[in-house]
């Protein structure tokens, strides 16, 4: 609840943060949000100094009612609290989130409940030292202790819209299941197919329909999106009559971080990313696969393939998933993209960013174990490795005029050889999101830039720096630095004023490398990152679940920002 409490003061629900007045009490600071529908009532918050992307953070006791007093825990009754004081519009988004909180609640209960039993079974499968769960079949190894692990900001990702127990013990990558896949064969008409399909596609007679052979072809489909989900799809697109669902599953696959997407256990480096009819990360974020998200981020592979070719230190440094391969019929779930991630991984430990603060099997964090093998034993040599890498490769992008989706759980480190000669390397997938200063591309790349007609979301595309920094902030420095410098704090493996000079002095040396001059891509990040006196900040919860896009204003609900202190900036 002090998470959620957190996310809602964070993004101002309600008034929390701009209506509200500091109280200093013997136990601290509160904030006193006064309730105008009662007669000397209010709202009582006790806060904590934060730092990350608000001033403050909630703290115990959680929330008290004047003029009674009432202590207010549970979410039920702490949302009910909000929305009375909301417009009336948004009731039903504050209920929505209360089913959020509940369902992650469970999950969470769950995976306490669950803990061992996984340990047991991922060191079993893989081994007792995470630094040693290498290739790209110990990196779902990391899926799953990630996904036992809290967003940085969202506070209710673990929730699911929909499932239950017996389906996150039978899909979800928490407990790192093995199952089969269901296809639907279709007619060869019906299917948008670019790409060449992998070889170990299956035919119609493979799947027991002979017949369909000659016309048709078939598409996988996730065993969550049968039933209704499927049959709503089928009559949306005018194929329930022509479309036929195999009884027989084929290939065994393993959930990934992000649960749609499953890698073939007789192929690792082959990833289906499958739609679901479920919202993570809030109720409006649909776990759908849209087809033009698959021509996005096909044409933003392309894009970051024309930026490496004219700077050659990233080629081998950072690594890119070919999305190029992909099928759809015309439906969000009708469709299906082929990753295929590149050769030479298998001796190399493949983690997401997501896993690196995730405990462990035996307790420790996974940085830890990962700086053991190849640091010395020093996660924060670690950290500042990283940094290094990724704060130069995302401002050489902003250089171009281009912010990547690039978050941690879309971006992983690739560690190998021997300790003293450590190669550190990015692991990237998932291009469809990216925010694109039009001007800034064509200046960079020339004839080399592509038409913005090159993709499906004209949002992409902007012709001034804002959307770019916003999406670099949010994204590269929230989530994939600033995160992991708070988090090591909190873990007390340094100071906090160490970690963030570290995230700070790395990212002004990237900036120095562009140019400071006025109008220069350094300069603009010196102004709107290092030395501005707020940051943008993701406002997920409003814009996912508790506004609908006319009450929040949201274009795109994953790029809905409030404002937060700059922890980066230096002191006067």
């Amino acid at each position: 609840m002090l998470r959620v409490l957190g996310a809602l003061l964070r993004e101002d629900v309600a008034g929390l943060r701009t209506r509200s007045t500091p109280v200093e009490r013997a136990d601290g600071p509160w904030l006193r949000l006064p309730d105008p529908g009662r007669e000397g009532g209010a709202l009582l918050l006790p806060v904590t100094e934060d730092g990350f992307q608000s001033v403050y953070a909630a703290r115990l006791p959680l929330l008290l009612r004047e003029p009674d007093g009432a202590g207010l825990t549970g979410h039920d009754e702490v949302l009910d609290a909000l929305a009375a004081l909301a417009d009336p519009a948004d009731r039903d988004g504050f209920r929505a989130f209360a089913e959020e909180c509940r369902q992650t609640l469970a999950t969470m209960r769950l995976h306490r409940r669950t803990h061992d039993d996984v340990t047991r079974a991922l060191t079993a499968r893989h081994g007792t030292d995470p630094a040693g769960w290498t290739g790209l079949t110990g990196a779902l190894a990391h899926d799953t202790l990630a996904a036992r692990h809290d967003h940085p900001v969202y506070p209710t990702a673990r929730g699911r819209a929909g499932l239950d127990e017996r389906h996150l013990r039978a899909y979800a990558p928490e407990f790192h299941p093995r199952f089969a896949l269901r296809w639907l064969v279709v007619p060869r008409r019906a299917l948008t197919v670019t790409g060449t399909l992998p070889d170990l596609w299956p035919t119609p007679a493979a799947l027991g329909l002979p017949h369909l052979d000659t016309g048709h072809l078939a598409l996988p489909v996730h065993p969550l999106t049968l039933g209704e989900p499927l049959r709503e799809a089928l009559r949306a697109t005018g194929l329930q009559a022509e479309a036929v669902l195999a009884d027989r599953p084929y290939l065994d696959v393993v959930p990934t971080l992000s649960m749609r997407t499953v890698a073939l256990t007789a192929d690792p480096a082959l990833h289906l990313k499958l739609p679901l009819a479920t919202s993570t990360l809030g109720l409006r974020n649909r776990r759908t696969i849209k087809p033009g998200t698959l021509v996005d981020g096909a044409a933003g592979q392309r894009l970051l393939e024309a930026v490496t070719a004219r700077e050659p230190r990233f080629r081998a440094t950072v690594l890119h998933a070919d999305e190029t391969v992909h099928a759809h019929a015309g439906h969000e779930l009708l469709a299906v993209l082929c990753r295929r991630w590149p050769d030479g991984l298998d001796g190399a430990a493949v983690v997401p960013l997501a896993a690196l603060l995730s405990r462990a099997p035996g307790g420790r964090l996974v940085i830890d174990h990962l700086a053991d093998r190849f640091y010395g034993g020093d996660p924060v040599a670690l950290l500042d490795a990283c940094l290094t890498l990724l704060l130069d490769w995302h401002t050489t992008l902003f250089a171009y005029g281009i912010a990547l989706e690039s978050h941690q759980q879309n971006t992983s480190l690739v560690l190998d050889g021997p300790p003293g000669r450590t190669r550190m390397r990015l692991l990237l997938k998932d291009n469809d999101g990216p925010r694109v200063h039009t001007a800034r591309m064509r200046g960079a790349l020339g004839a080399d830039a592509p038409h913005p007609a090159a993709f499906a979301d004209a949002r992409v595309f902007g012709d001034d720096d804002r959307p770019v920094t916003d999406l670099f902030t949010t994204i590269t420095v929230h989530l994939c630095a600033g995160a992991h410098a708070f988090g090591l704090a909190r873990h007390g493996r340094a100071p906090l004023d160490r970690l963030l000079g570290l995230v700070r002095d790395r990212l002004a040396e990237a900036v120095e490398r562009l140019g400071t001059a006025p109008g220069e891509p350094g300069a603009v990040l010196r102004a709107h990152v290092l030395d501005a006196p707020e940051l943008p900040v993701k406002a997920m919860v409003t814009a996912g679940t508790l506004l609908t896009k006319e009450r929040s204003g949201a274009a795109d609900i994953n790029k809905h920002y409030t404002t937060g202190p700059n922890y980066l900036r230096r002191a006067p």
